[in-house]
């Protein structure tokens, strides 16, 4: 079998191996998938934030003993999130708490349209920068970030995160950290090409590949439907 591309990173974690036989099962209930992507979402998350952020000198502090010692944070320091909806919501608490501080969440509504599975965007919240202007030089409180971490349990065709990529990427972001539980091969190798300068994928584990309905086999269903115990368009 091929290599997969040098961005591309799949986890070899035994206990995160261990919860994807237990997110595959049909007798999973939705309270337990719930759990099951909030704990594969914190390991992925671990390893991949080890790789793509850096260690930063902050000052010093004192302990509760009196004791002086040097401080870090994370660089760089201007991050976000984007989760896809709507299962991508399940991964925000997980990958949010590994920050050592709150960062914007933006959101991007994606649906695969099922006669030709292409994405269609339904909701965009990536803000437009304001122009400086004689009243207002200075305008950028909101900056672009310069880090998005994109979130979304699976890639199945590639289509959908292809498009999530194409949007960040005209945002104006300068990397993203692509962060999934499960993907297809082929679908991996579709979306490393989307910007493969530009984006790192993290994912939990590969699944053999993708039926006529464009959902993962063995896989886990319909994520979304599972999470949220409701049955979507």
């Amino acid at each position: 079998m091929a290599a997969l591309p040098p961005n591309v990173h799949v986890s070899t974690h035994p206990c995160l191996q261990a919860k994807l036989s237990q997110l595959r099962s049909a007798s999973t209930t939705s309270r337990e998938t719930k759990q099951l992507v909030h704990e594969i979402s914190t390991i992925i998350g671990c390893e991949a934030l080890a790789k793509g952020l850096s260690v930063a000198e902050t000052g010093t502090d004192v302990s509760p003993l009196g004791y002086e010692f040097m401080t870090y944070t994370t660089s760089p320091s201007s991050i976000c999130l984007v989760p896809i909806l709507r299962s991508g919501l399940s991964m925000v608490e997980a990958v949010q708490s590994l920050l050592p501080a709150p960062v914007p969440v933006h959101h991007l509504g994606l649906y695969r349209e099922p006669s030709t599975l292409q994405p269609v965007e339904y909701y965009n919240n990536l803000h437009t920068p304001l122009t400086p202007s004689p009243s207002n030089p200075h305008p950028d409180a909101h900056p672009i970030p310069s880090l998005a971490l994109l979130l979304d349990p699976l890639i199945a065709t590639g289509s959908t995160v292809c498009a999530a990529i194409d949007s960040l990427r005209d945002w104006g972001v300068e990397r993203v950290i692509s962060i999934h539980v499960l993907a297809s091969r082929e679908g991996l190798e579709k979306a490393v090409e989307a910007w493969p300068e530009g984006v790192e994928f993290w994912v939990g584990g590969l699944e053999e590949g993708v039926d006529e309905r464009g959902m993962l086999r063995p896989g886990v269903g319909d994520v979304g439907d599972r999470l949220f115990g409701a049955v979507g368009k």
